[in-house]
C-alpha cells in the first residue's frame, strides 16, 4: 500500500492545477526554442514566415561585375508601413567599379556623406536623388566605392499598390492607367513603385525589415544575359562605353534594349557552341 500512495502522489503532481492551466512535465520544458541562436553561415536564410529563402550578407560580397549577373533573377521584396508586400524579379542592372570608373560617383577615390554608402559593407543600399525629385537604389559590392544600381524589375506581386504609388509619385501625371511593364522599367520608376526613397540610403539589404532579397526560384533554362553600355553617362569618356550593363535578353521588362550588343552576345553564344561541337568530334 506504501508504494500504490506513493505512485498516487507523483501522479498527483502532475496533474492540471486548479486554474485549469496544465503544468509541463519535464520532458516538455524542453522542447522550445534552443537557448541561444546563433548567425547563419549559409548565404541564404528562411524567412520566419516561410517565405522563400532571403539572401544573406555573403551574397553581396563580390565584385560589382560578378553581382550584377548574380542579381539577375532574384527577387526584390518591399513591405510597405501597413504590411503590403511589394516583390519584382531583378531584370536589368549596370555595376560601377569604384575609384577607376569615371562614370561611379566614387571616381578618383572621392568620399563623401552623399555616397558613404559606396565604400560600406557589401550588401549596403546606397540611394541618391536625381535631377531634384527621382531617386535611384544602388547596392555595394566587394571593393571600396563599388556598387551595382538597380535599374528595372519584372513586377511579380503587389501590382496595384506599385500602380497608385508611381500614380502618386510621377511628376506631370495623367489620367492613364500604367501598364505593367511600365510599373518598373527604369531605376526611377523602380524606386517609386516600391516607395523606396533617401530614407533607405546605408540600410543593410541583407538585414533590413522593410526592403530585402530572396533567392529567385529555379529558371527551366539558363536566361541568356547581354552585356550592354550603360546609360545615361555620355560624359564618361570610354567608360561610357563599356559594357557594363546587364540584361535578360527577351525580358519585356527591361528599361533600354541594345539591339547591336543582343547580336552580339547571340553572336558569342554560337561560337562558343561550334567550338564545344568541335571538341567533341577531336575527343
Amino acid at each position: 500500500m506504501g508504494q500504490k500512495k506513493q505512485r498516487l502522489l507523483k501522479a498527483r503532481r502532475h496533474q492540471s492545477p486548479s486554474d485549469g492551466t496544465q503544468k509541463p512535465s519535464p520532458k516538455e520544458l524542453h522542447l522550445g526554442l534552443p537557448a541561444t541562436l546563433g548567425p547563419t553561415r549559409s548565404i541564404y536564410f528562411s524567412n520566419p514566415e516561410g517565405h522563400p529563402a532571403r539572401l544573406g550578407s555573403a551574397f553581396f560580397d563580390q565584385s560589382a561585375v560578378s553581382l550584377a549577373r548574380a542579381f539577375l533573377g532574384q527577387i526584390l521584396v518591399r513591405r510597405l508601413d501597413d504590411g503590403t508586400e511589394l516583390r519584382g524579379r531583378i531584370v536589368e542592372t549596370e555595376a560601377y567599379l569604384g575609384p577607376e570608373d569615371e562614370a561611379a560617383h566614387s571616381r578618383g577615390g572621392r568620399q563623401t556623406p552623399r555616397n558613404r554608402g559606396m565604400f560600406m559593407k557589401p550588401g549596403t543600399l546606397y540611394v541618391y536623388i536625381i535631377y531634384g525629385m527621382y531617386f535611384c537604389m544602388n547596392v555595394s559590392s566587394r571593393g571600396d566605392g563599388a556598387c551595382v544600381l538597380l535599374r528595372a524589375l519584372e513586377p511579380l506581386g503587389g501590382l496595384e499598390a506599385m500602380r497608385q504609388l508611381r500614380h502618386a509619385l510621377r511628376k506631370g501625371t495623367t489620367g492613364r492607367a500604367l501598364k505593367d511593364r511600365e510599373l518598373c522599367n527604369g531605376p526611377s520608376k523602380l524606386c517609386q513603385a516600391l516607395a523606396i526613397d533617401r530614407s533607405f540610403d546605408q540600410r543593410d539589404l541583407a538585414g533590413d525589415e522593410s526592403v530585402w532579397l530572396e533567392q529567385g526560384p529555379p529558371m527551366p533554362s539558363e536566361p541568356a544575359v547581354v552585356a550592354a553600355a550603360r546609360v545615361g553617362i555620355g560624359q564618361a569618356g570610354e567608360w561610357a562605353q563599356k559594357p557594363l550593363r546587364f540584361y535578360v535578353r527577351g525580358s519585356p521588362w527591361v528599361s533600354v534594349v541594345d539591339r547591336a550588343a543582343e547580336r552580339d552576345t547571340q553572336a558569342g553564344a554560337t561560337a562558343s557552341s561550334h567550338e564545344d561541337f568541335n571538341c567533341l568530334q577531336t575527343k
